[in-house]
């Protein structure tokens, strides 16, 4: 099921593109919106389990997930 989250830190198209590259081998094509604040990553989540590792992920890389926009 596709999940948009909001996330921080995101300021350019350079952090979409690192966020595009390190995690779409893992979840498929991921959608970076850079017009919406806080921006809005969409991907696509097949569990709990998915979205916590994603969660995780986005954190490494310096992208804290804020919350799961309803």
């Amino acid at each position: 099921m596709k999940k948009t989250f909001t996330a921080s830190n995101i300021n350019c198209q350079n952090c979409a593109n690192t966020i595009k590259v390190s995690l779409e081998d893992d979840f498929g094509p991921i959608e970076v919106d850079l017009s919406k604040s806080p921006k809005e990553v969409t991907v696509e989540i097949s569990d709990d389990v998915a979205e916590e590792t994603f969660k995780t992920e986005m954190a490494d890389l310096g992208f804290k997930v804020i919350e799961e926009v309803k």
